[in-house]
């Protein structure tokens, strides 16, 4: 048995109509590696965490949490002994799909992501200069050569449900230099933990909504090595020219 803590942003936040306490133990047979379709239920603060969202622009849907491994839901963890950067640093894990926001004592929020597949991975440090809420989404020239559905917005796609960035964005900078990265929120919950995008890390619009609330312009962003990643720094990029989903 291991203990999640689910935490909140606010000492009560309503979400669907339900008031839920700031921070909810949460005990989920082998949760570590069980995915919870393997489980009978799903704690109700969970499920609270994920419900449907009434109070934005666009209503977003509730994730269905059965859905999803347990370890990708937003929960407080110790920082893994591998990650030495200061407070207030996000730091994304490729390799294991996970994103730190790095807290005091010790501790980190943790969220699930979802990655860039084989040729779109990348690694470095890079900087949040923008913040944007329901973000317009305007795929590159290259992606619309190699995309039919992004060749349709050769004068972007507004933001809403449908919009491959989800609910918010984090448009990230080397110096002044727009990396074509982003930290955004996705349509497409059952992605979380697997490699799909291209090169664009992705929450569940719950989690980018959180981490939006969370990080200040200036925040500074580190990507770990993987598997498949290519170094991103001093000015130079992947050979696979990325887009923004």
């Amino acid at each position: 048995m291991s203990g999640i803590r689910i935490p909140f942003p606010s000492a009560k936040r309503r979400w669907a109509g339900l008031m839920v306490p700031a921070t909810v133990s949460l005990v989920l047979a082998s949760c570590a590696t069980a995915p919870t379709t393997t489980a009978s239920r799903v704690d109700p603060a969970v499920v609270a965490m994920y419900a449907p969202v009434a109070t934005e622009p666009f209503r977003i849907p509730g994730v269905k949490v059965k859905n999803i491994d347990p370890r990708y839901y937003r929960q407080v963890v110790q920082t893994p002994p591998n990650i030495t950067e200061q407070p207030g640093t996000i730091v994304v894990d490729p390799q294991n799909r996970f994103l730190y926001l790095v807290q005091a004592d010790g501790m980190s929020m943790r969220y699930g992501i979802g990655v860039g597949r084989q040729g779109f991975a990348w690694s470095g440090d890079a900087q949040i200069k923008d913040k944007q809420e329901w973000p317009k989404w305007f795929p590159p020239a290259e992606m619309m050569a190699r995309d039919q559905y992004a060749a349709q917005y050769p004068d972007g796609m507004e933001g809403g449900l449908k919009n491959p960035l989800g609910a918010r964005a984090l448009y990230l900078y080397q110096g002044d230099k727009d990396t074509l990265y982003r930290l955004h929120g996705t349509n497409e919950p059952d992605s979380i933990g697997k490699a799909v995008s291209s090169g664009c890390i992705r929450l569940l619009n719950q989690d980018i909504i959180d981490l939006y609330q969370r990080v200040p312009l200036g925040t500074k962003v580190v990507v770990l090595n993987g598997p498949d990643t290519q170094p991103l720094g001093n000015g130079t990029y992947p050979p696979v020219v990325v887009g923004q989903i």
